[in-house]
């Protein structure tokens, strides 16, 4: 989990806005692999989402305190799907759609300034992905402390994929 972790945080580093995006929608299904290995990728996706995301895109507005939900599991495994499958960031065809239709993002315009998480017409939802690379980077580090007393899972962590050095020096095996 450290390397896709720190993949993360050299993306967003880089200003790799796509391998951010990228490496943001997928670390929740991976993440709800370990937790509901035997659940498909839709249910875990959404139900990590639910538990690890949902509240920052949770809000109460007004003095009444109604509250507007930004983005849900559905939509968020829905962007997911079309980003990581179609390339595209519209998602009225994916099955797993509930409320928005297509997502906008947008780079970081100074290091100060975030423009994030604003609703447009009802079913567009504006995000930047610095931002929005940030918050699912944060969800996965509070879900690795969740998870730490847990040896089954943190056993599973241990056999992610590896990209290996080869050092020619020492020879070359597999």
């Amino acid at each position: 989990m450290n390397n896709f972790i720190d993949s993360l945080r050299k993306a967003l580093i880089t200003e790799n806005w796509y391998a951010v995006l990228f490496i943001s929608l997928t670390l929740p299904d991976i993440c709800g692999k370990i937790d509901e290995p035997d659940k498909g990728s839709k249910i875990r996706t959404i139900n990590w989402f639910n538990k690890y995301l949902a509240p920052i895109y949770t809000v109460k507005i007004g003095p009444e305190c109604i509250e507007h939900v930004f983005l849900t599991g559905g939509d968020f495994y829905a962007l997911r799907c079309a980003y990581l499958h179609e390339g595209s960031d519209e998602i009225v065809n994916q099955k797993a759609q509930e409320i928005l239709h297509r997502f906008k993002f947008i780079q970081p315009l100074t290091p100060n300034i975030n423009i994030h998480r604003n609703a447009f017409n009802g079913n567009i939802l504006q995000l930047q992905v610095s931002e929005f690379g940030k918050e699912i980077l944060n969800a996965v580090e509070k879900w690795l402390v969740d998870i730490s007393t847990d040896a089954d899972k943190i056993n599973k962590l241990k056999n992610f994929l590896n990209i290996e050095l080869i050092d020619f020096s020492k020879g070359f095996t597999l």
